[in-house]
């Protein structure tokens, strides 16, 4: 299911909330001065407020990757996000305390807020925004982001024979930028832009974006850019209006939410997403250990620990942070798959293709397994 952060328009697909109640805190992440000898590293979060379930759970995923691989040196200390001063308060803190390295904030405004602080003492930042806008220039982004999703789903329906593309669109930040990643897409695949409609979440102006679109003519695909329960209202909608047998596209927000495919309208519809199968196990693992479910953003903590345990093994304590680890093309892979950042800071990631069907999701197009180079 998706959840919408305060402080940051785009959505965050934050799998489902089964509990509002924050894991409770364990003492392997602590928080103040590490002792020598060890590779100091911060994760940002926040662990009071609104996202204190989200922000616990990340680092209670973070702490089980360095109980996992035996640490390597390691130490990983928990900052408030949410505390007294802030986002800022928090990166202070954790450069007076030595940190080379900075694991998120979340939140894209946090991320602009803490960034020129950990630049000015050259130390990098691996943010778990999917807002590609604050990437760049020492900041590096983990988070799921809707164009490397869009583009997955576009370019295997127009492999099956999709030429002809229309999109549903709501209004808003993360509607502007799904628009312009489907458009580089369909472009990019070959095919022809039909229509865009965008909408308001209201199911009035819904109703309206669809049957302005059906005005615009027959199209193979459309991609329907939101929440789930959005998508099937459209879907309904468009099926209604005889669009019977064009092929509806989602985006990785679809991804968790397995109710879908009891809805009819929904059925053959596509999405990309990284692959939940390893996810699967960390919470059986996670729910072992904590007594309570992980938000999906959680598998972020635990592949930027993952990361940064593989990269101290060319990091000496006395150095900064080994910066031209991060540019490896062969990449990294975690619970999430195979992904390397790219020139632009962002996180490319290896996405599957799902088709939801009357019995569930089923996985059309397998993510592939690493990169090339």
């Amino acid at each position: 299911m998706a959840v919408a952060l305060a402080g940051c328009e785009a959505i965050l697909p934050g799998g489902s909330r089964p509990d509002e109640t924050p894991p409770p805190t364990q003492p392997e992440i602590t928080t103040g001065i590490p002792e020598d000898g060890l590779r100091r590293v911060a994760l940002l979060v926040p662990t009071s407020g609104n996202n204190a379930g989200v922000g616990q759970s990340i680092a209670n995923a973070a702490n089980m990757a360095i109980l996992d691989t035996g640490g390597e040196g390691v130490r990983i200390t928990t900052y408030n996000t949410a505390g007294a001063g802030g986002a800022r308060a928090a990166a202070n803190q954790a450069l007076a305390d030595g940190s080379r390295l900075i694991l998120g904030p979340l939140l894209a405004d946090n991320v602009r807020t803490t960034a020129p602080v950990a630049r000015s003492a050259s130390v990098p930042i691996i943010a778990f925004s999917n807002d590609t806008s604050v990437a760049g220039n020492g900041t590096y982004l983990m988070g799921f982001t809707p164009t490397q999703s869009i583009a997955r789903v576009t370019s295997y329906a127009a492999g099956r024979g999709a030429r002809r593309f229309a999109a549903l669109i709501p209004e808003g930040l993360y509607g502007q930028r799904a628009s312009a990643a489907f458009a580089r897409a369909v472009r990019d695949a070959g095919g022809t832009m039909i229509g865009t409609r965008t909408y308001e979440r209201s199911r009035r102006s819904l109703q309206l974006a669809v049957t302005q679109l059906n005005g615009e003519g027959p199209f193979d695909a459309v991609l329907i850019a939101d929440s789930g329960s959005t998508a099937r209202e459209a879907a309904q909608m468009l099926r209604d209006r005889g669009a019977t047998d064009t092929q509806i596209l989602g985006t990785e927000l679809w991804n968790n939410q397995p109710d879908l495919a009891r809805d009819p309208a929904m059925h053959g519809a596509l999405f990309a997403s990284v692959s939940d199968r390893m996810f699967n196990t960390l919470s059986n693992r996670y729910r072992s250990r904590f007594n309570s479910d992980p938000y999906r953003l959680s598998s972020l903590g635990y592949d930027a620990a993952l990361l940064v345990v593989r990269i101290a093994r060319e990091w000496s304590i006395e150095r900064p942070f080994p910066l031209g680890e991060l540019r490896d093309a062969g990449g990294f892979s975690g619970v999430d798959g195979a992904f390397r950042f790219g020139s632009d800071g962002v996180a490319e990631r290896a996405l599957e293709v799902q088709q939801i069907r009357p019995n569930g999701f089923t996985v059309v197009s397998p993510a592939p397994s690493g990169f090339g180079g």
